[in-house]
């Protein structure tokens, strides 16, 4: 690897200098359009604060942004923030990106990437020889794939809503399905793409296409998307749309921290996320793979959140209080958490980085609509040692065919729920764990009934649980308030007359009626989605037999919420949460390549000996 001499020194601010488009050369040869932060005159060697990015190193990141502040800080704001505090700053654009050489294949380049890029960076006379990552989304994601190969220099980590523990778990697949952001992601940032920058054509091509047009003839094929102006990015798309099994395919670096735990560097890790976001399995796979104790510090942060939006106290329909923001509850202000942060682990000052655990516990407000037309469904910070929390006991709570949700399991030999799901007439999401949907869909949370607003729904003002395709079960309004804080799982006993097909849950929280509801707000809270075909085994994909009735486990999100007392616990069982998910066509055609469907009728066992239930983690929170 050769090494290129810094460009020219340019002021951007008081005492700070910047070294633009450095070209740093990788192993292959493809060179990186790098910008180097550093302070103005002679300082001596300095840790270094990396974040590579897809989205343009000198384009201002959504994240820097305070509590009341009109619009994010740019990067030179934010690097001269960290220079005037005793640092180099570097930012780094991915192959394929903006500035870079290269060709861009999704996540899968950034680990060698990374690795070769803090190699050359330990080398500068200007690197004291320790350096601190960060970013939000794909800028934790390309942090986790290089540190899964212990790069040297690597001293410790701030990762905001990413870095894939196992993408084929969530973050591309969940559940054995297709998270359909990934599609909107590949047709938005292909306008940013060599080819797009380069012929203004192929730009006018991607912003000509009618991309909710699309989302109604999936699935896609070579060719035959809006993407197909830019090839490589409609091709690895469908490779990951069509890969179903998991094998090889998804243990590789850059998608898959978890195969690399074991021999994870020793290094202090910050992780952050939020209940709304679509990087919660993620983020707290990583806190437990990890680990914990003296060889590898950990903080946990978990909000109220949509994905990187830290400073919001609105998500969707739902107001979540003032104390929602992370400015003045976790930290001053993310700034602020980060620098204290990188000096207690890059300097070794004595700074507070605040309780290991620190999650926001949804819920406790008054129910009624604010002042914006928004729910008050409220809300607090807790702290805690550990995740789960201490003392959190399972509580099991059982469907039943009466729609009845309840501590005593169902005694009849035979008691079950059938309904018909049609692939042509999937179940509308409305809100939930999402990043990266528009302009098709958005996460948050919404009282669960159809409106225009939302892709897909065909009867606007008729609730979901209307559909005769959704079945509804919850409990009687609860005589006293209960946290649920932690892990959800489902088990649901199952059977279908389809070779294959989906099972869906959604865990709600409903709000008894007000003058300002009178028909109560079905609020959501996680959902979670299982392909059957994977019954067996996420490696062993196998045709349903006929009469064939089996268990499956279906995992929303872990979530923290206080049902209050009047609340009612709702849990809501089908077979499509689109698009959200790619839907089944029930035919056990290919991954991604169903062009014909059938209406599967799926039933829902609640019986002695299969008993479908909901495992609620209760935790005893003051």
């Amino acid at each position: 690897m050769t090494h290129p001499a810094l460009t020219a020194p340019e002021a951007v601010a008081d005492g700070v200098v910047l070294h633009r488009d450095v070209m740093l050369p990788m192993r292959d040869g493809v060179r990186l359009a790098t910008d180097i932060y550093r302070p103005a005159g002679e300082a001596g060697r300095l840790p270094v604060i990396l974040e590579r990015t897809p989205y343009g190193k000198g384009a201002r990141s959504r994240s820097e942004i305070d509590a009341g502040m009109a619009a994010p800080r740019t990067r030179a704001e934010v690097a001269s923030y960290f220079v005037r505090h005793g640092y180099a700053v570097v930012y780094q654009d991915c192959r394929g990106r903006h500035g870079s050489e290269g060709e861009f294949v999704k996540y899968l380049s950034e680990g060698p990437d990374g690795v070769d890029t803090m190699a050359w960076i330990v080398e500068q006379d200007w690197c004291d020889g320790r350096i601190g990552t960060m970013g939000l989304s794909y800028a934790a994601h390309t942090q986790m794939a290089a540190a899964c190969l212990d790069p040297p220099g690597l001293a410790c980590m701030v990762l905001d809503s990413g870095g894939f523990s196992s993408a084929y778990r969530t973050g591309i697949r969940q559940g054995g399905a297709f998270e359909l952001k990934q599609a909107t992601w590949a047709w938005n940032q292909a306008k940013e793409s060599p080819e797009a920058l380069a012929d203004p054509l192929v730009l006018a091509a991607l912003e000509a296409e009618d991309i909710h047009a699309w989302f109604r003839v999936m699935p896609w094929g070579p060719g035959r998307s809006p993407v197909k102006w830019v090839p490589h990015y409609e091709a690895y798309l469908l490779e990951q749309w069509r890969h179903g099994t998991f094998d090889a395919f998804w243990q590789r670096n850059g998608i898959y921290a978890a195969g690399s735990y074991g021999t994870f560097p020793r290094i202090p890790v910050a992780l952050m996320s939020s209940w709304y976001d679509a990087y919660v399995h993620t983020t707290l796979d990583n806190h437990q793979g990890l680990g914990g104790g003296r060889t590898r510090p950990l903080a946990l942060i978990m909000g109220p959140w949509t994905h990187g939006n830290r400073n919001q106290t609105v998500f969707g329909d739902v107001d979540f209080g003032p104390e929602a923001t992370l400015d003045g509850h976790v930290a001053e202000n993310w700034l602020a958490f980060r620098r204290a942060w990188f000096d207690r682990w890059l300097k070794g000052v004595a700074a507070d980085t605040g309780a290991p655990v620190r999650l926001f516990l949804m819920g406790g407000g008054s129910g009624r609509r604010t002042a914006a037309g928004k729910l008050d469904h409220g809300g607090r910070w807790i702290a805690a040692e550990a995740w789960p929390l201490p003392g959190t006991e399972t509580r099991p709570l059982y469907l039943h065919a009466d729609g009845r949700l309840d501590p005593e399991p169902p005694k009849a030999a035979e008691s079950r729920a059938t309904y018909d799901f049609d692939p042509r007439d999937p179940v509308p999401t409305i809100g939930g764990a999402l990043t990266s949907g528009q302009p098709v869909f958005e996460g948050g949370a919404f009282d669960q009934r159809e409106d225009a607003r939302f892709f897909g729904c065909r009867s606007p003002g008729l609730p979901l649980e209307a559909r005769p395709d959704v079945l509804v079960f919850e409990t009687p309004p609860l005589a006293e308030d209960l946290a649920v804080v932690g892990p959800i799982v489902v088990e649901l006993w199952v059977s279908t007359d389809a070779p294959d097909t989906d099972f869906t849950v959604k865990l709600i929280d409903v709000h008894p009626p007000t003058p300002d509801d009178p028909r109560g707000f079905a609020m959501n809270l996680t959902d979670g989605i299982f392909r059957c075909r994977y019954r067996k085994g996420w490696d062993r994909p196998e045709p349903i037999a006929p009469g064939e009735v089996f268990r499956i486990e279906v995992e929303p999100f872990a979530t923290a919420n206080l049902f209050k007392a009047g609340h009612r616990i709702r849990l809501d069982v089908s077979s499509s949460n689109f698009p959200k998910f790619d839907v089944n066509p029930n035919t056990g055609a290919p991954e991604g390549e169903g062009r014909t469907t059938r209406i599967a009728r799926n039933t829902v066992h609640m019986e002695a000996g299969r008993a479908s239930r909901l495992l609620l983690p209760v935790a005893p929170v003051a």
